[in-house]
This record gives structure tokens, sequence and C-alpha cells, in this order.
């Protein structure tokens, strides 16, 4: 697909953040690692990744406001248009050696997503979306949702949170119902990468809960253009200011939600 000047600004970035990130996954044993709260690190990859993005993004939109990460937010000359990044969408997969985590990149127009980009490094695979024209996989292939419409063929992704965090019990009980009414549950620990997979029909389906803004906010919208179906956990929930979301494709939305939605 051919991009906007936009969307074309955040594929570069993410290629070049990406090229960064690779180079010290390589080198994983001898990152240095500090504790940024229980069981969620931060290390010297993940910071100069995200300086990347910001002097890339920045540098060729200076006027644009900021959300990152590591960063924190920043307001713009120009008050409708934010960046909303996340360099590292998987850290502890990435300081595991596990390569599956990603950098997610969203823009943000009068409070709408407009363009997203979750970059996976390790496979050099680009799920990327703007609104109202689709969404691709690198140069060429569109995405759409699967086709499957019987609970009991589905896969699904989740996260299953960490001890810091209060959602456990309500997870622990969503899978307790949902694991006999399908083929089976992921959790692989980048929120950016299931909701692509999910755009790419590789996941038929994802939910999780307290997440932030920069997790989910590219891959809300790849996930949209490949057709998903995208609400909170709670039909009253908006996604993207709870940070509770649950997508699926059309045919099986139904069903998904009112398993999990019985917690």
């Amino acid at each position: 697909m051919q991009g906007s000047a936009n969307l074309n600004i955040m594929i570069k970035a993410a290629r070049k953040a990406g090229r960064s990130l690779v180079k010290d996954f390589r080198e994983v044993e001898n990152l240095q690692v500090s504790m940024k709260g229980a069981g969620d690190f931060v290390s010297k990859a993940d910071i100069a990744a995200e300086e990347i993005l910001k002097e890339e993004l920045l540098g060729a939109r200076p006027n644009y406001g900021w959300l990152g990460e590591e960063g924190g937010s920043e307001d713009g000359a120009d008050p409708t248009r934010r960046w909303i990044v996340d360099p590292l969408d998987g850290t502890t997969n990435f300081l595991h050696g596990l390569p599956h985590w990603a950098i997610s990149i969203a823009l943000e127009h009068k409070g709408q997503i407009v363009a997203g980009v979750v970059f996976d490094p390790a496979k050099d695979e680009m799920f990327y979306a703007e609104k109202g024209n689709g969404a691709w996989l690198n140069d060429s292939r569109r995405l759409r949702v699967s086709g499957r419409s019987r609970m009991i063929e589905a896969v699904f992704a989740t996260g299953v949170p960490f001890a810091a965090k209060k959602t456990l019990p309500a997870t622990l009980k969503d899978l307790a119902r949902l694991m006999p009414e399908c083929a089976g549950v992921r959790r692989w620990g980048s929120a950016a990468l299931d909701l692509a997979y999910v755009a790419a029909g590789r996941y038929d389906g994802y939910w999780e809960r307290e997440l932030n803004l920069w997790d989910i906010a590219a891959g809300y919208l790849i996930a949209q253009e490949a057709g998903a179906l995208v609400e909170g956990v709670r039909k009253d929930q908006e996604p993207l200011e709870t940070g509770a979301i649950l997508c699926a494709n059309n045919a099986i939305f139904d069903g998904f939600a009112r398993i999990i939605r019985e917690s």
C-alpha cells in the first residue's frame, strides 16, 4: 500500500529503532537491567529505542505532541496531533532471549487513532494501517481477520497478569470458562502483536485488562481496519481509555464476548 507521508515517517522510524533493538537482542545477556516495578523491566535497549523514535518522529513533525512509555508525555504546538509510542512491547520476552516483541507507533488526531504501525524486527514483519485504508503486512499483503465461525475451532490470545496487577483472579475465571469452549488460548507476552495477529487471522480473538494506551493504540486500529470488532471487556468500557480490550472477528465476537463478560 502507498501510505501517507506520516505513515512513511512512522515506518522509517520503526525500522531504524528496530535495527538498534536487534543489535542489542543479540547481546541480551549483557544488557544492564533495572527494576521498574514488580515483574516489569526496563533496559538500556528500551530507552535507546525510544530516543531513536523520538528523534525521527518529532524531527519530522516537531509540532506534534508525544506520549511514550519511557519518556512520558509532552504537549506539542499542534494540540490536535500526538505520537503514541511503545519502543519495546514485550520487554520481558526480549530480556529472556525470546524473539517475540515489537515496536508500536500510533498517530492520534483530535482524539482518534488515524495511523498505526506494529513492527516485529525479529521476524521482519511490519503491520500497519491508516484509518479508512485497510491494514497491511509488509509491502503488499492486505490483512483480514479469520473467517472461523465456530468457537470450538478458534484460538484466542490474552495476557496473564503478573503479581503487581489486580486482575489475575478475573483472568483465571475467564480462562476457566473459555478454554473448554475453544481450540486453545495463547499467552505470548506482547499486546501489540496479539492485536496484529488478530488482524492477520492468526488469532481469532484477543482480550486483556490493565493495559496502557501505548500498548494497544496502534494494534487497535490495525485490528479494526482488518475487520475485527473491538470493544471494552465490559460493553460500557472504551478500550483506549480503560486499557481493557476485547476483539474478535465478526462471526465469533458475540459468543466470545458473552463468555468473557460473565465475570
